[in-house]
């Protein structure tokens, strides 16, 4: 279990992040999301005994950060942001290094990190610099769990590649899971909190909410309209003008668009486009997803 009490960490006037408590249970899946600057890569680098906080204390199943940080840093997989592994190494040079650094060899835990090795051991002797986006990905997660961590952390692991290896990556995460150890992974892609068991939603180092993917969007308190026209940035400008609207943001094509007055219906809402001078209205409810809860925690913080 991981156990985040209270903590806060500056860079000079800079509060990265402030009075952070969040419990993490064992062999779960939970997400850190929010988009850059949210503090998501500040927490963890304290989880993993990087940094060290201004006030508060972090537990990873039952050891303190900083008091304890050797013996943490023995059972913890770390993955950050930016691709870190030798790049003048090979695949396999890079997969024996770290499993020696741990006192370990690639075939004893091989069966841990078989899944995901196996979809680049045919580059096995290429150097890691020359690897695409996705292959880097794969080798940098092998090398975090070639030591058989009891937890491992990811930040951002998806960031900057195509959303088929994004697809793939969660797909062995979850087969990760499966061996009992707790992932807690970043991400500023809404799309990715529905593939955990629970998410914490982060803004200006601050936790919004947390719960399960589910129970957040279930939480979403007002109807919700999809709208658009045929002028698409007047329209957002108009709305954004209008005493009658809460909260409007672009989503695709349409503006998600919520109403002061939870009786606002969707014909007043409709009249007053048209009162706007718009052509080719489209105006409809429609079901909130994590993103439209976001912005709405950000509008009522």
């Amino acid at each position: 279990m991981i156990q985040i009490n209270n903590i806060s960490k500056n860079f000079g006037e800079v509060q990265a992040v402030r009075d952070i408590n969040l419990e993490i249970n064992d062999s779960e899946l939970f997400g850190l999301i929010g988009p850059d600057g949210a503090g998501k890569s500040t927490l963890m680098r304290l989880m993993v005994t990087l940094f060290i906080p201004e006030s508060g204390s972090i537990s990873m199943n039952g050891r303190d950060t900083i008091k304890e940080y050797k013996e943490i840093r023995k059972h913890v997989g770390y993955m950050p942001g930016r691709f870190s592994l030798y790049q003048d190494l090979s695949v396999e040079e890079n997969l024996a290094f770290y499993a020696s650094v741990f006192g370990s060899t690639i075939e004893e835990n091989y069966d841990l990190v078989k899944d995901v090795y196996e979809q680049i051991a045919p580059f096995r002797k290429r150097l890691a610099g020359r690897l695409s986006g996705g292959m880097k990905q794969k080798l940098a997660l092998s090398c975090a769990l070639i030591h058989r961590p009891e937890i491992l952390v990811l930040d951002e692991p998806t960031t900057g590649v195509d959303a088929v290896s994004r697809k793939e990556f969660w797909e062995m995460l979850k087969k990760v899971q499966q061996n009992g150890i707790t992932i807690v992974v970043s991400t500023p892609y809404m799309d990715e909190a529905s593939l955990c068991d629970r998410v914490a939603l982060m803004q200006k180092g601050e936790i919004l909410q947390v719960d399960t993917p589910s129970q957040i969007i279930a939480s979403f308190p007002k109807k919700l309209f999809a709208v658009k026209s045929s002028g698409h940035y007047q329209l957002l400008n108009n709305l954004k003008s209008s005493g009658s609207i809460y909260s409007v943001f672009p989503f695709g094509q349409y503006l998600h668009v919520t109403m002061k007055d939870d009786d606002f219906e969707l014909n007043d809402l409709e009249s007053l486009i048209q009162k706007q001078g718009h052509k080719n209205i489209e105006v409809h409810e429609t079901k909130a997803g994590i993103e439209d809860v976001f912005m709405y925690l950000m509008q009522s913080s």
